[in-house]
């Protein structure tokens, strides 16, 4: 979905019994680094920086949560389906 010239973003449920962990914010900025634009994860109106693992963790998402992961440019498409699969698929838990 295309929420401002772009950039792209979907919405994905957290879906790991341990919710947004240390472990799986770590996955996520090691995905989001591969990115040559920025990219950014939401959950209601708090926004972090994903290639940021403390940033991500300040989220504070817990089981059942959902949250939005945005990329700035859609050259970077491929980065965002790797993140939404990655918390799709439980962050390998």
């Amino acid at each position: 979905m295309r929420d401002s010239v772009g950039s792209c973003s979907e919405d994905v449920t957290i879906v790991n019994e341990s919710g947004l962990h240390a472990r799986s914010a770590a996955s996520i900025a090691r995905v989001a680094r591969h990115a040559r634009f920025g990219v950014r994860i939401r959950k209601g109106n708090e926004g972090a920086n994903a290639k940021d693992v403390m940033d991500v963790l300040s989220l504070a998402c817990q089981k059942g949560s959902v949250v939005t992961i945005s990329i700035e440019n859609p050259s970077d498409k491929d980065v965002l389906i790797q993140l939404v699969t990655l918390v799709q698929n439980g962050f390998g838990e």
